[in-house]
């Protein structure tokens, strides 16, 4: 097991929100009134905007949409 205690690098999380979007043609705007979410919500994902917090209930809505896995959406890249 590894501690990140002394890790200033311990990767991040990739949102890939806009490429699933963008597959199904969907704008912010539709997919902020399909999955009942704000706007800024949608957009801050869509943009891959830095985020304190993920919430699942969000998450759960947009692959629900989407119709994929909570994989299509975020991604966890280590990074050298």
């Amino acid at each position: 097991m590894r501690g990140i205690a002394q890790l200033k690098d311990y990767g991040k999380i990739i949102i890939k929100l806009k490429d699933q979007m963008d597959k199904n043609n969907l704008t912010i705007y539709q997919m902020s009134k399909l999955t009942d979410l704000k706007y800024s919500t949608i957009k801050d994902y869509y943009n891959n905007e830095p985020l304190t917090r993920y919430d699942s209930d969000v998450l759960a809505k947009m692959c629900y949409v989407l119709e994929c896995h909570i994989d299509d959406i975020l991604e966890y890249r280590l990074t050298k």
